[in-house]
């Protein structure tokens, strides 16, 4: 199990990159499943869960070349079906959440696809009941072995439907799109997921060959083909990896720009910021943003109440940003109510916050109400594990902005989402060390 250690209370100066969104890679990468020909995927974030995924499909015969810097050449013209059912499948499958998409693409062009049950981080539950529902209702039958924790679906030939979802997931939206694109006949899909990164994935989709009109709402119609070809595809910067360096600077009270943002699929995430007081300048498609050396003040309600910050799917705020947002209200002058509706574990992080000398109330797994210091007390260092991907980031933010030294363990979690982190983060000025 990895560390950082981390010589808190750095100024941090400079500009800094996104990387490519770790959410689109594991959609638009399950996507190469659907044609034999050669598809080229641009900005693809050098992260573990997408190199586990990127060896997964290696595995099952999809040949992958480098093309440069975080880009990448795959061919999926001589699958092996065989490792689907393998002891080896079973147990490579159950590392990463992502696998679950490779399972509609399968479906749709061999006609089975089957994963282990996913494992991923402790933010949790989620379920798997929308994508098997989604393939159940497009004709295919479902397995389901208890002993081994393994599903499986088939069909000689999926059939076009109209269903609404019970709840509009986006790995789920995208794993029965990407199978009702070449099922027969019309496919709608209402209560659609409508995330940046689903709609890049019916974009690609659409060059390959496919239908899909209504993208971008949450009432998709496809039109089955009989088969898509090559495309060539660059992956959005990472809204969520934005939204951290927003807070980093906040929290640092530290001058930096960002760089080529797209502004456009950002949402919420800058208006969701200024709320809780934090300049943010555009420029171009930069963010700039000054150092706030006198701090930064929560806005209240109209009618003066607390503001309150929850997730929402899409356009609402993003659940993996609340974290960050918390965090960040720690320093601010005023209070706020965090409210994480979709995931029930997501706050249990604050201990270690608390600890560091935050004033958090966890009211409930869901909801937490923060004190901010207005920097007239700074964190204090301390020794913490990371629980998942965006705890373990949030508590990185936190160690850079406090007085004295931390440690952070199981950094795996950090890894998984975010791209030579350490590195990136010493071209700014921070004193972290990875042990």
């Amino acid at each position: 199990m990895g560390s950082f250690k981390i010589e808190g209370g750095q100024p941090l100066a400079g500009e800094i990159q996104p990387q490519g969104a770790k959410n689109e890679a594991l959609q638009i990468l399950c996507a190469v499943l659907l044609t034999a020909e050669p598809v080229l995927i641009h900005n693809i974030p050098e992260i573990i869960d997408v190199q586990k995924l990127i060896k997964l499909l290696q595995k099952l015969g999809v040949k992958v070349s480098s093309k440069g810097s975080n880009s990448y050449l795959f061919q999926a013209d001589a699958v092996d079906l065989d490792y689907l059912s393998s002891d080896v499948f079973k147990e490579d499958g159950k590392g990463l959440r992502g696998s679950i998409m490779l399972v509609g693409p399968m479906l749709a062009r061999f006609g089975v696809g089957s994963i282990p049950r996913p494992g991923g981080d402790k933010i949790g539950r989620r379920r798997l009941d929308t994508h098997f529902d989604g393939f159940i209702e497009l004709g295919a039958e479902f397995e389901y072995d208890r002993e081994n924790y393994f599903y499986t679906v088939r069909a000689e030939r999926l059939k076009g439907t109209n269903m609404l979802l019970d709840e509009a997931s986006v790995t789920g939206t995208a794993n029965i799109v990407m199978a009702a694109v070449l099922a027969e006949g019309t496919t709608t899909i209402y209560n659609a997921a409508c995330e940046p990164y689903l709609q890049q994935l019916c974009l690609m989709l659409n060059r390959m060959g496919a239908s899909i009109s209504g993208i971008g709402s949450n009432l998709l119609t496809i039109e089955g083909v009989d088969s898509l070809q090559g495309t060539e595809h660059r992956i959005l910067p990472d809204m969520i990896e934005i939204g951290s360096w927003i807070g980093l600077a906040a929290m640092t009270q530290s001058a930096l720009r960002i760089k080529n943002v797209q502004w456009e699929f950002l949402g919420q995430i800058p208006s969701v910021f200024r709320r809780l007081g934090i300049t943010l300048e555009k420029d171009q498609d930069d963010i700039v943003i000054p150092a706030h050396t006198e701090g930064y003040k929560i806005q209240n309600f109209i009618d003066g109440s607390i503001l309150t910050i929850s997730d929402a799917p899409w356009p609402g705020f993003t659940p993996d940003l609340l974290s960050i947002i918390l965090v960040v209200a720690t320093q601010a002058r005023g209070e706020a109510l965090i409210h994480q509706k979709m995931f029930e574990s997501r706050l249990f992080f604050v201990d270690k916050l608390i600890d560091m000398g935050a004033k958090i109330i966890l009211c409930d797994p869901h909801r937490a109400t923060v004190i901010g210091h207005d920097f007239k007390s700074k964190l204090k260092g301390t020794v913490m594990t990371s629980p998942d991907i965006r705890a373990g980031i949030s508590l990185l933010i936190a160690a850079l902005s406090a007085e004295g030294t931390s440690v952070i363990h199981n950094i795996e979690q950090i890894d998984r989402g975010y791209e030579r982190i350490d590195e990136r983060l010493r071209a700014i000025g921070a004193k972290i060390t990875r042990m």
